[in-house]
């Protein structure tokens, strides 16, 4: 038997929202193989109106409206069978999240569904991440968003302990997170690590991805703790303009890179990791296998 289907996923970020396509291939006596076909990125950046005004605003209402009726088109060329579309820490916060869904259910038939942190892990967890935990190590795993970043603690191979807080790049790019939470989480991060002997990072998200890349550093190799902490003292020399035209970093990167940097530091060092693996996975990985192992709901496309 030979069948390749095509699975896409949406995820409605904080800070972007992106177009998954993915080639799911099936073979008679092989794994099943999740081949990414198509990935789009559009960067509206929901956060910066929730979190400062509670709701999306009416220009960038009407930017998800055409985002998603082009997406919904690109699904349609592709010839995708399933899709699923998750909106999380913006749309959760905001007041006119749920006429927004009805809007652009109304305008291009794309259902939205608005997930919880926790259902946010659980998807998460379905990604190859298994693939990177070693049975006999302790891991901490931080997942950075713009809204809010999850913080898991796993050890020999099996999830301890999860938790997620409102920290989040475009928070802290608005100077809206209160040094009680900073507190919350560092004390979170000491009283579940302090009975492992070594603790390792396993990072996720963006930013990570983006630092990893520029390393160039080998897929499985980490980033160490002086590593970071050095790129983070050279990020904060560049000016805003400095880091898009001498770094080459996109606008809407340059900017929440070094907050969210900032995160993956502080937990390696109230964990007191040395290392940080980058996996390289996200939200909308997991949606994906979620769709095939059939652990959530989906829309089929008939």
């Amino acid at each position: 038997m030979f069948k390749i289907q095509k699975y896409a996923a949406i995820d409605i970020g904080s800070n972007a929202v992106r177009l998954l396509i993915s080639n799911i291939i099936e073979q008679d006596d092989k794994p099943v193989r999740f081949k990414k076909n198509a990935l789009v990125r559009v960067p509206i950046r929901l956060g910066s109106d929730v979190f400062l005004n509670g709701e999306i605003s009416e220009y960038n209402q009407q930017r998800m409206i055409d985002t998603m009726t082009a997406f919904s088109l690109l699904i349609k060329s592709h010839g995708v069978q399933r899709y699923k579309a998750c909106a999380t820490s913006a749309m959760r916060e905001a007041k006119n999240s749920q006429p927004l869904v009805n809007a652009i259910f109304k305008a291009c038939s794309i259902n939205i569904d608005i997930i919880d942190g926790e259902e946010e892990a659980k998807i998460i967890a379905e990604t190859d991440l298994n693939t990177f935990i070693q049975p006999n190590k302790t891991y901490l795993y931080v997942d950075v968003g713009g809204g809010s970043t999850e913080f898991s603690i796993i050890h020999n191979g099996n999830k301890i302990n999860s938790k997620s807080f409102k920290i989040g790049t475009v928070r802290l790019l608005n100077d809206i997170v209160k040094n009680e939470t900073w507190l919350d989480l560092e004390k979170w991060i000491k009283t579940n690590t302090k009975d492992y002997y070594k603790i390792e990072l396993i990072g996720s998200g963006g930013n990570i991805n983006k630092i990893f890349k520029l390393s160039g550093k080998r897929m499985g190799k980490p980033l160490t703790y002086f590593y970071l902490s050095n790129y983070y003292k050279n990020l904060q020399s560049y000016s805003y303009e400095e880091r898009i035209t001498e770094l080459n970093l996109n606008q809407d990167r340059a900017d929440v890179i070094i907050p969210a940097t900032r995160i993956y530091l502080s937990a390696m060092k109230w964990s007191g990791a040395k290392d940080i693996y980058v996996p390289k996975i996200g939200l909308s990985d997991g949606i994906i296998k979620s769709i095939y192992h059939e652990t959530v709901s989906s829309v089929s496309i008939k």
